[in-house]
């Protein structure tokens, strides 16, 4: 779920403001320098660089989508995001990202052309960390090549985010650090200092209004490669020193749960692989893919509070969706599955997931019910909902 589209446009935005770029230019041989002691990354080539206009931001994101992501992919997104209850049913998923990112955006490195991109607007103090960000993914990509990286999670798309965390991750941790140390300071010494940082850039969302009016799930989504993304790379950088820039990349974390507790990527803990469950013969997949642990996070953190979510989120253990639709009406169908850590783990996600349902549609009426099952409609259809030992699945939309 907007995993493809994130990738495509995202483009490595840094989420500061910047002011006139031109004085900066000067400091990119420095920063590359300072980067590659930090990380032991070796720099094979100089990094082009060039300016770039609010206007030529968004119709280069625009374009990005365009040949990067098909619309039939695009649709599916959109609809998986809705079927799910995540936005309201009105929402226009590429015009969404595409505005929050342009707002956004003070520099980004094209993967493609190897070139890193600086805006010419606005004026502001961190004009020089949103550039050390951008250079972080310059180096990044010339030993790891950063776009080939991303698409290696293939259709999980929570591994997919877990890796753009990766590389967000990383980027911010390296710019929190250069500029630590040009204050006499290093989060790798002063106790603390990673987490506050963190708190500054979960908080900046709030100065810019398409973020702010964005939905729960676009803005943590957003945030969370950033945010989630850099204290990851602190608790393996504390662990394993220089190694870890490299070893994020070499062994990635297969899931935002590994991002969220580091203690699990460490453990080598791979997520399980439930079973979503059969729709009906007439209907074909439009998209598939997993469903992760933040997923469930903002998911429960939504319908039914953030001390709910706190406890029951991170005793995950796998889920997986299939988005299918009947050609003859375009009567879509969710196929959902979530396993546990526990069956009585699962019985409690079981009622959760009951609010969620009731919540998320303007009418819902229930048929039969037991322990293991509910059955009844929805605004757009029947639904089943059962659980079975440590698993939870659902069928939503039925005809």
């Amino acid at each position: 779920m907007r995993r493809a589209l994130l990738a495509a446009a995202l483009a490595a935005a840094a989420l500061l403001a910047a002011a006139d770029p031109r004085a900066l230019f000067s400091e990119i041989g420095r920063d590359l320098a300072e980067l590659s002691r930090i990380t032991g990354l070796k720099l094979h080539h100089q990094v082009p660089y060039d300016t770039i206009t609010r206007q030529k931001v968004n119709e280069y994101l625009k374009q990005k989508v365009k040949e990067e992501v098909k619309p039939e992919e695009l649709r599916a997104e959109e609809l998986a995001l809705k079927k799910f209850g995540f936005v309201p049913q009105d929402f226009d998923l590429v015009k969404s990202t595409v505005d929050l990112l342009t707002e956004q955006a003070a520099a980004f490195y094209d993967f493609r052309k190897k070139r890193l991109f600086v805006a010419d607007w606005g004026s502001s103090a961190m004009q020089q960390v949103a550039l050390v960000h951008e250079l972080a993914h310059a180096l990044a990509d010339q030993n790891f090549h950063l776009e080939r990286f991303i698409k290696a999670a293939g259709k999980s798309d929570d591994g997919s985010l877990a890796r753009m965390a990766v590389m967000e991750g990383q980027a911010s941790w390296l710019m929190s650090e250069v500029m630590a140390r040009r204050m006499g300071q290093s989060l790798a010494s002063t106790p603390g200092l990673e987490e506050q940082v963190e708190r500054m850039a979960g908080s900046a969302g709030s100065e810019y209004p398409e973020f702010e009016k964005s939905p729960l799930y676009i803005r943590e989504t957003l945030m969370f490669p950033y945010t989630k993304g850099m204290l990851f790379q602190h608790a393996v950088y504390r662990k394993m020193g220089q190694a870890a820039f490299s070893e994020v990349f070499r062994r990635a974390p297969q899931s935002t749960q590994q991002i969220l507790h580091p203690e699990k990527y460490f453990e080598r803990l791979a997520p399980a692989a439930p079973m979503a469950p059969a729709v009906p013969k007439d209907f074909s997949t439009l998209a598939e893919g997993t469903v992760g642990e933040l997923d469930h996070s903002i998911l429960l953190r939504q319908y039914t509070g953030k001390e709910t979510a706190d406890e029951v989120a991170p005793r995950w253990r796998g889920g997986a969706y299939r988005i299918a639709e009947r050609k003859t009406d375009r009567r879509a169908v969710l196929a959902y599955a979530s396993q546990w850590d526990s069956p009585e783990t699962a019985r409690r996600f079981f009622a959760l997931y009951q609010r969620v349902l009731k919540q998320k549609w303007k009418q819902m009426s229930v048929r039969r019910q037991s322990p293991e099952a509910l059955e009844g409609s929805g605004d757009d259809g029947n639904f089943v909902l059962r659980v079975e030992g440590a698993v939870v699945s659902s069928l939503e939309g039925l005809p």
